[in-house]
């Protein structure tokens, strides 16, 4: 079977231990960085059997789908969310399978974000690196609020690393997030308004989905302190667009770090967030890591190796499959 491996950035898949699993299949493996049509991505999907998609970096569609009549399987590292029609899937007989995902990494990754943007470590370094010594005045995490927006697997780490750094956490979401807070000894915000204004440090933990989508606003926004930080490592469509570079301009918060953006990759050195003196700015690395991309990728080829041995696995539109009766 010929399976096909698009959107690795890095061309780091062939290195992973992993990998070796599909030795009896052929492969290949795209490394384009550049947004593709679908003109684009019909040709060089023309020939596959199987997708293997990272994460959400492509979108599959209809229309794409009715380019691609050999197509039997899309193997999603991770969860399928809304780059995947999965409807569209189902009737044309595509099965979908999913793997699972990892808090691990995207908590580190906040984690490194929010220390460095409070102690000003890159233009601390950037000085350093110019002949310039000690040329500004970060400051301690122990004491300020940490804030969390979204209490699952990636918030409750948060909470852990925060109470390691003498950090009280102040928890904002569904009723059952802010109940399983208070469970573990943590505070919830009497309101959205009084946890936006209280905490020090608000990390955004949040699936995206449609009712999550832009559900952060500019009014949010300003209701931090002047010297806030907002941490996103989650998805930039949660936030209203414009309404992040909106707010710091206008003060509050007075700073921020993201890994996320509307449109990705980015490439653009001129990018709005990447220019901005009061932001740390990172090109998505929150799940880019060996051990997370392992355990990504290891589901997603014991799937493609399932199916194609006639026992599926993991099929997230089961409607798909042949009838086997």
């Amino acid at each position: 079977m010929h399976i096909v491996i698009p959107d690795d950035y890095q061309d780091v898949i062939r290195t992973l231990d992993c990998f070796n699993r599909l030795n009896a299949h052929t492969v290949s493996v795209l490394h384009e960085r550049q947004p593709a049509t679908r003109e684009q991505l019909a040709a060089r999907f023309a020939d596959a059997d199987a997708l293997v998609l990272t994460r959400e970096r492509t979108r599959i569609d209809a229309a794409l789908l009715d380019r691609l009549p050999k197509l039997k399987l899309i193997s999603q590292t991770g969860k399928v969310s809304s780059h995947l029609d999965l409807a569209a899937c189902t009737a044309r007989g595509i099965v979908v399978t999913e793997g699972r995902g990892s808090p691990v990494a995207p908590a580190e990754l906040a984690w490194a974000l929010i220390i460095n943007a409070r102690r000003q470590l890159v233009p601390a370094i950037d000085a350093f690196r110019q002949g310039h010594w000690q040329v500004n005045l970060g400051r301690a995490l122990a004491g300020q609020v940490l804030g969390i927006w979204g209490y699952g697997k990636i918030g409750q780490r948060l909470a852990r690393y925060a109470q390691a750094f003498d950090m009280p956490v102040l928890v904002w979401g569904s009723d059952s997030s802010r109940a399983a807070a208070e469970a573990d000894g943590h505070r919830a915000a009497t309101s959205r308004e009084a946890f936006f204004a209280e905490a020090d440090i608000v990390s955004l933990n949040l699936r995206l989905s449609e009712q999550t989508r832009h559900r952060v606003t500019f009014d949010d926004l300003s209701r931090m302190k002047a010297d806030a930080l907002l941490v996103n490592v989650s998805r930039a469509e949660l936030i209203a667009p414009g309404a992040l570079l909106q707010a710091l301009d206008a003060g509050r918060p007075g700073y921020a770090a993201v890994d996320v953006y509307e449109d990705e990759p980015v490439l653009d050195p001129g990018h709005p967030l990447l220019r901005h003196p009061r932001v740390l700015s990172t090109p998505h690395l929150g799940y880019v890591e060996k051990n997370g991309y392992e355990l990504y990728f290891g589901d997603a080829f014991d799937n493609v190796m399932a199916f194609f041995e006639g026992v599926p696995q993991n099929v997230a539109n089961p409607q798909a499959l042949p009838d086997r009766s």
